[in-house]
């Protein structure tokens, strides 16, 4: 098929997504400066980099104060870095949960593989299940949560063998549903006023008081997550035209599904630990990338990686500037934007036919 396509329209094809993954790459640097100088104290951009550079290079000197230097590399630096990775971390994750169900309502949020990990987590945060993880623990139990959940739904959509999208769809709301159900009961049984404020606030998704050390775990995982996949792109779009073609293409579908939900269960877990549950990134920037790109996951999957990392920086920019000195928590403003593309997806587009 690949040979009918005239040679100049390949060529003008791959330039495209070449400039567009240099737009992409220029959009981040200049994301990633902008939400750093943006806050309560502004910083100028140069001073942004001459700070980040005098800590990577400590010979360099500058008259900026102290408080800039903990403003910038100690306070925003950080957060910007989790939010672009947190935001890669769940559009990959909704690329590869669409291929898998063959569905572009499919998401970690709809499918309730996040609120199964907000279950985890909470077990973690507020009855100390699995302390002896150490640091990890609240990793662990969000990991554990998110496996369980995709378990569950993916048992209870089963009908005979066979796995109808919509009928996932479907289960994979009412299973979120139970496990938010769950979440909040253990909120309330946990006694306390400040404590339940507390997890009902993490729930929301957020993420001020990053420091570098949160940012080790999500960036070991998604390296890891997005070496895997890139190397299972030729099955992945064996997948999503069907199951029967891939397995004419020699991919054993039942062992890659199992492999695909371990990579999307431990990305979530990991993801839920340190935002919180934030919904509908995995929603609608795959299904936007594919606009742009077309379904070949050599193209979607980094397209998706650094668009849903620009779109969750700037979220977090609205975050934390709509209400100041205030701060929203960060999953209501993707519900801003998600749920509306939801529901037009839901009219024109993702009716599971």
């Amino acid at each position: 098929m690949t040979n009918l396509i005239p040679k100049q329209l390949r060529k003008n094809k791959q330039q495209r997504y070449k400039l567009l993954m240099v737009a992409m790459v220029v959009i981040l640097l200049v994301s990633v400066t902008l939400a750093v100088m943006i806050g309560p104290v502004p910083i100028p951009p140069l001073r942004v980099w001459q700070i980040a550079l005098s800590q990577v290079f400590p010979q360099m000197t500058g008259d900026w104060t102290q408080a800039q230097v903990q403003i910038v590399w100690l306070i925003r630096f950080p957060r910007v870095l989790l939010a672009f990775f947190v935001g890669a971390g769940l559009s990959v994750v909704g690329v590869i949960m669409q291929a898998l169900v063959r569905n572009p309502l499919a998401d970690p949020f709809i499918l309730g593989i996040s609120s199964g990990a907000s279950v985890g987590a909470v077990l973690v945060i507020l009855f100390g299940i699995f302390s002896f993880f150490g640091v990890y623990a609240l990793s662990v139990g969000a990991f554990l949560g998110a496996l369980l959940a995709f378990f569950v739904v993916f048992f209870l959509a089963r009908r005979q063998g066979n796995l109808s999208s919509t009928r996932l769809i479907l289960v994979g709301v009412a299973v979120s549903s139970l496990f938010e159900a769950v979440t909040s009961f253990l909120a309330i049984k946990a006694g306390s006023g400040e404590a339940t404020r507390r997890v009902l606030f993490w729930l929301l998704g957020g993420l001020s008081g990053t420091t570098w050390t949160d940012l080790i775990l999500p960036v070991l995982a998604l390296v890891w997550g997005i070496w895997y996949l890139l190397l299972q792109t030729r099955s992945l779009n064996a997948l999503l035209i069907g199951e029967e073609t891939a397995r004419t293409l020699g991919t054993d579908t039942d062992s890659f599904r199992k492999q695909l939900f371990f990579v999307t269960s431990l990305l979530t877990g990991v993801i839920v630990a340190v935002s919180g549950v934030i919904g509908f990134v995995g929603l609608m920037i795959p299904h936007s990338v594919r606009f742009l790109v077309g379904s070949d996951h050599r193209r979607v999957l980094p397209v998706s990686l650094l668009l849903g990392g620009i779109f969750l920086i700037w979220a977090d920019v609205l975050a934390r500037t709509i209400v100041a000195p205030e701060e929203l928590p960060i999953g209501i403003v993707t519900a801003l934007f998600g749920a509306p593309f939801f529901i037009w997806l839901m009219q024109g587009k993702g009716d599971g036919k």
